[in-house]
Parts: structure tokens; sequence; C-alpha cells
């Protein structure tokens, strides 16, 4: 089950705010074996100088279209699954909405199973 946060600057179309989670959603779906339905994500629109980054880290030129995607994850997948999830969400985003792959900033925050709670005020993924 992973956590999307989406962080992006302000302004855009609904079409292309549904298209980022589409894009995410099925990279997920594709490389880390979550169910489709399993769907959590939280955009945040940024106003101008309230979305900070360095443009040129690692020789990597950002534009104005830079896009963080946080995803908070159980600690279960494999290097080989990250690394097809990396290039997963910045090939979709590329083709929908349109993101440059320069533009598409994604980072793994990795919890133990135990530490997710759906609702009723129970761990789903902790053994009875």
């Amino acid at each position: 089950m992973p956590l999307a946060r989406i962080s992006l600057a302000a302004g855009k179309s609904a079409e292309y705010r549904q298209a980022l989670t589409e894009g995410i959603q099925h990279a997920l779906v594709e490389t880390f074996n979550v169910p489709p339905d399993d769907q959590f994500m939280l955009l945040t629109e940024h106003q101008p100088g309230t979305l900070v980054y360095n443009r040129s880290y690692f020789g990597i030129e950002r534009s104005d279209d830079f896009v963080v995607i946080q995803l908070t994850v159980s600690n279960t997948r494999s290097l080989s699954q990250k690394r097809a999830l990396y290039k997963g969400i910045v090939e979709r985003l590329a083709e929908r909405p349109g993101l440059r792959k320069e533009d598409v900033f994604v980072n793994l925050v990795e919890v133990l199973p135990e530490n997710w709670s759906f609702g009723l005020g129970d761990a789903q993924y902790v053994k009875k």
C-alpha cells in the first residue's frame, strides 16, 4: 500500500493532475504488484516561491514543471523493482501529461508492514 504525496506548481488543470495520479498508479501496479484499487494520493499545489529545488543538481536541468513524488511503501521491494518503478513513473508521465523526465523527482520512504492502518484501528498487514 503506497501513500503518494505529489508536490507541483499551482495552476495545472484537473486533467494534468489526473494524468499524474493515473501514471503513478499504473507504474506502481506494474512494478510493485500494487492492487489497482489500492490508491491513496495527496496532491499539494505550491504557489511561486514555496517549491524550492536546485535546478541543476546532478547535472539534471529542471524547469518550472518540476514535480516531487514521495511514496511511503512497505520495505518489501528489491532494488530492481525500485529501479523499474522510477523508470515506469517517468516514462508514463512523459507520455501523459507530457512531463520532461528531468522534472520528475521520486523519493521512497520505506516502513515496516505493521506501520499501516487502513481504518478501524487495525494493523491490517499484521498476522493475528
